[in-house]
């Protein structure tokens, strides 16, 4: 079956793609493994990295549109993804040589004892289409930074964004095999992971994929690195800036259309101010502008695929069957594309996919709350452990929320997002490892203890 590339504002089909064949495959994972025999030194990684980012701001018009027509991002949103992509190949370029140096370790006069970080080898990306370019590069530079090589197997839906990253790492210095894509379907995932030519994995996705993945990578002892769903607790008390709150609500719950694993999901409001900030909230979410991702006053464009807006659709449908009432929204609107509109429940009962689920599209469900305790009892019932950001301006709260709530990120009067300087990852079915910052580039090396002894040295203690 082709790889589709399908405009999500018409219905239309943009191009297709022949998958590639077994050779083609092999033939890419031979030359990723010969790179590795040819390594470019950390100072001529750097100068790539630092060229990848100069490529990427001259190219920012080119390449937001085409975000724009493939998955139907706002240009404006797919310009400043771009620049988050410079921002990240700027960041390692002139920090990983600092992250990569040997740490030495004092053992004794005639030991020299150190801690070196060395590359892993070939690794497999499989990335998703939501942020097609953001989720690759904040992989891919920290990783080629260290040494590694990478094969990308891209959703399947955006094969035209993974192939202007390949072209533009090939001519920012990147020598051929350094970083190539694998034009191929989910199918073909467990026999490249089953290949010795490949050292490790990373995979951003949903739950289930990351389980199916980890899984595989297991069989085979390869390490593996999973970013994966969320839905995450965006906590409002009742000291908080409601208008600040509301505003900032209505962006973490809309950005890229609501199809991010760490946008806010669940709005979890102290019952003393919840009617005041619900109703702030709804305004916000009204004047959000939807429509074509190439208009440049576009706030919310078409969902990426069909079958994303189905399942939106049967998931609000389910969540007022059980009880939820829709206080705006809720209907998918006539004409083509894959729209569907800002929306706001309240009244979520527990069993109901809005607030059970991860729900990947821009339905914000709305929960009560009778004091601190109770919003982090509910923000941690969830199967899901990535993003939380609380609203309160008494410290103690913060720092209690913080101590308490299960999530790999935590913000206070502030939306979640990601930084190219801090480690951005999840807990419990949100995955494991580390994306970005120090944390994020050593996921892919070798961690290497070297001992140096002199004549008469020995070890104290013969066991392992």
């Amino acid at each position: 079956m082709a790889i589709a590339s399908v405009n999500p504002t018409t219905g239309e089909l943009l191009q297709s793609f022949e998958p590639h064949g077994a050779d083609v495959i092999d033939e890419r994972l031979d030359r990723a493994v010969q790179r590795l025999g040819r390594p470019l030194s950390l100072p001529e990684r750097s100068v790539a990295l630092q060229r990848a980012a100069d490529l990427l701001e001259a190219d920012v018009e080119e390449l937001a549109r085409t975000m724009a027509l493939e998955m139907g991002k706002p240009l404006r949103a797919a310009r400043s993804e771009v620049r988050k992509c410079a921002w990240v190949c700027r960041y390692y370029a002139e920090n990983a040589s600092a992250m990569l140096e040997s740490e030495p370790v004092h053992i004794g006069a005639k030991v020299r004892a150190s801690v070196r970080f060395r590359p892993l080898g070939v690794i497999l990306a499989v990335m998703p289409w939501n942020f097609p370019f953001w989720q690759v590069f904040r992989f891919a530079a920290p990783a080629l930074a260290a040494g590694n090589v990478a094969l990308l197997k891209h959703a399947s839906n955006v094969p035209q964004c993974a192939l202007a990253i390949e072209r533009l790492l090939l001519r920012a210095g990147f020598p051929e095999g350094s970083f190539q894509t694998l034009l191929v379907g989910a199918d073909r995932v467990a026999a490249l992971l089953a290949d010795d030519r490949i050292a490790a994995v990373t995979l951003t996705g949903s739950d289930r994929a990351g389980a199916e993945v980890a899984s595989i990578a297991g069989r085979h002892l390869k390490k593996a690195v999973l970013e994966l769903g969320g839905s995450d607790p965006f906590v409002v008390m009742s000291s908080a800036d409601l208008d600040t709150a509301a505003r900032t609500a209505a962006l973490a719950r809309t950005v890229n259309a609501g199809q991010s694993c760490v946008a806010a999901k669940r709005f979890i409001v102290h019952e003393s101010v919840h009617d005041a900030f619900v109703s702030r909230f709804v305004e916000a979410m009204k004047g959000l502008q939807v429509g074509n991702p190439l208009n440049e006053v576009t706030d919310i464009g078409p969902l990426a695929t069909a079958s994303v807006r189905d399942d939106i659709e049967r998931q609000v449908r389910e969540s007022v069957q059980r009880g939820a009432r829709i206080l705006l929204g809720g209907e998918r609107p006539e004409g083509p594309g894959f729209f569907y509109p800002p929306t706001v429940l309240v009244d979520v009962p527990e069993d109901a996919p809005a607030r059970r689920d991860e729900v990947f599209g821009p339905v914000a469900a709305v929960l009560r709350a009778k004091d601190l305790d109770d919003a982090i009892r509910i923000a941690n019932d969830s199967p899901f452990g990535l993003g939380s950001s609380i609203w309160t301006q008494n410290e103690g709260e913060a720092e209690h929320f913080i101590e308490h709530v299960q999530a790999g990120l935590v913000f206070v009067n502030a939306m979640v997002a990601s930084d190219p300087r801090l480690p951005f990852g999840g807990v419990k079915r949100s995955g494991y490892g580390r994306e970005l910052g120090i944390y994020g580039l050593r996921e892919w090396v070798n961690v290497t203890t070297v001992w140096k002894a002199g004549d008469q040295e020995t070890t104290s203690d013969a066991t392992e």
